[in-house]
């Protein structure tokens, strides 16, 4: 099985890939004059120019993909990357100093006078989407680094192997057992997003309701996800103390799924 180190670096390459033909795409869009009288008498850059993305269709997929794995992989520049591709907030007016790729997708120039003298337009994203690149390039540097803190990639497929775990004990009807490897994997995980957080606990054992209070109070946790969570404390602490029935099949189930969705997706 692909363990999930390998599955980042492959998604990471991919979008590698995908960002320099998105770079070559924007350069062309915003300078085509040069690079069509050049293909004329040569084929390949024809051909190349033919198979070039939409950067407009097809950066947002890129941004949002990027995004998920320099959250996870190199936190320290999430905002950075971000910067690069929102208006700033504080913006009165636009030049080279402040426009963003937010703005390139709007197609947005920006001219003074009545000879529309240009101050600043497309092109004025190029930087900020070599930027961009530069960042997603940094992570791939973390995976050939002797340095690089494997630590939860590791963890996650261990996640991984007990949840298999958990899905073959309900299979053979031992639910209790199942919820409880769970909601261990659960509690787990929640204590290593409050420590990525950097984020202080009081209790010297905190439960899965304990961190879910605290990821929520941080605003880390959004309301929705925070009673999704909740529920799975519910239906964990039916399996490991509720005596007074037994757990369904579909709550525990829930429960599986419910803490497969949750390693994968908040860090």
């Amino acid at each position: 099985m692909t363990s999930n180190l390998e599955k980042y670096k492959k998604d990471l390459e991919k979008l590698i890939d995908k960002g320099e033909k998105l770079s070559t795409a924007m350069q062309y869009e915003c300078y085509p004059d040069g690079v069509n009288e050049a293909a004329k008498t040569d084929e390949n850059l024809a051909k190349v120019i033919k198979s070039l993305p939409k950067f407009n269709d097809e950066y947002q997929a890129w941004y949002s993909e990027a995004k998920v794995l320099i959250k996870q992989l190199l936190p320290d520049r999430i905002d950075d990357f971000t910067r690069h591709y929102e208006k700033p907030k504080t913006r009165k007016d636009i030049s080279y100093e402040n426009y963003r790729i937010e703005d390139y997708l709007q197609g947005l120039t920006i001219t003074s006078g009545y000879e529309k003298r240009k101050i600043v337009g497309p092109d004025g994203a190029i930087p900020h989407f070599k930027q961009q690149q530069a960042i997603l390039n940094a992570v791939l540097a973390r995976f050939e680094s002797s340095l690089f803190d494997i630590k939860q990639l590791v963890q996650a497929d261990l996640f991984d192997s007990e949840l298999d775990t958990a899905r073959e004990l309900i299979k053979h009807g031992f639910l209790r057992g199942a919820g409880a490897i769970s909601g261990v994997v659960l509690e787990k995980h929640l204590a290593q997003v409050v420590i990525n957080h950097n984020v202080k606990t009081h209790k010297k054992a905190p439960t899965i309701n304990d961190f879910n209070e605290i990821l929520k109070n941080e605003g880390i946790l959004d309301v929705p996800s925070w009673r999704q969570i909740q529920r799975l404390g519910d239906i964990r602490n039916l399996c490991d103390h509720n005596k007074e029935r037994e757990p369904t099949k579909e709550e525990v189930e829930e429960l599986v799924a419910g803490v497969a969705k949750f390693t994968k997706t908040l860090y």
